[in-house]
């Protein structure tokens, strides 16, 4: 009950110490975000990952219902509760690497567990699959990559930070 109050409270607030103010459009979601993750690890805006998105592999540790739905065009499924070390053992340690989630927390523990692995350059997407959609950009499902509005929303709460696409739960 009291996660739920905090998470109502944090769904009101505006954003009136924002860090990363250009990394996400709304200042509620900013405001969230800087409570919610650690920035343990280095972030990616979606708008820097766009301009190195064919020099990175992305890996989604969303679980594998949300990634059934709808993921970032050419992302490795590696999830969160299941994830393990031989879901990335054939990506070279010096590879660029982004990790994704809906809003950036499973990514960012995904991402300090890779760092710990030996991976050198590792970067978690600030705002995760929600601010991708929420900036304009295409989501995609199944092996063929068929384009899809849909978007896994994780849950209602979560959901609310989804502000484009068709929300599925």
């Amino acid at each position: 009950m009291k996660q739920k109050i905090i998470y109502f409270f944090l769904l009101l607030s505006t954003n009136l110490f924002a860090q990363n103010k250009e990394k996400v459009a709304d200042e509620g979601y900013e405001l969230v975000l800087n409570t919610l993750l650690k920035h343990t690890v280095p972030e990616v805006s979606v708008v820097e990952l766009k301009q190195k998105l064919d020099d990175v592999i992305l890996l989604d540790t969303r679980e594998d219902d949300e990634y059934q739905v709808s993921h970032i065009a050419g992302a490795k499924h590696v999830g969160y509760d299941f994830f393990s070390k031989n879901k990335v053992k054939s990506i070279d340690k010096d590879t660029p690497v982004v990790v994704y989630c809906s809003v950036g927390y499973r990514s960012e523990k995904i991402s300090e567990k890779l760092i710990k692995m030996g991976y050198q350059d590792v970067a978690n997407l600030y705002g995760g699959i929600f601010e991708w959609v929420n900036q304009g950009n295409t989501v995609v499902k199944g092996e063929e990559n068929i384009p899809t509005e849909e978007i896994h929303a994780y849950d209602r709460i979560w959901g609310a930070w989804l502000k484009a696409g068709k929300k599925v739960y």
